[in-house]
């Protein structure tokens, strides 16, 4: 059987982990929090560029074949 000195010491251990939890869970929810805002802020983004990419799609075959092609060269010149 334990003796009361050691069963005091567990109950603060408990509490101790309590409140470490209990804080953790804080930050975790603050976290959660500023990534769902960030997640809705760029959604005005996300929309601007999905515009972009289907007008780009529509475009002609050969303007697409010119950014092609300059996407490569400037590739190139990178490199060197």
């Amino acid at each position: 059987m334990p003796t009361l000195k050691a069963i005091r010491r567990r109950i603060a251990s408990v509490k101790s982990t309590q409140q470490i939890t209990r804080a953790m869970k804080l930050v975790a929810a603050a976290r959660l929090r500023r990534a769902q805002e960030s997640l809705v802020n760029s959604a005005p983004y996300h929309e601007s560029l999905k515009e972009i990419a289907a007008s780009v799609l529509r475009a002609e075959s050969s303007v697409l074949a010119q950014v092609f092609m300059m996407v490569k060269f400037s590739a190139r010149v990178r490199r060197r």
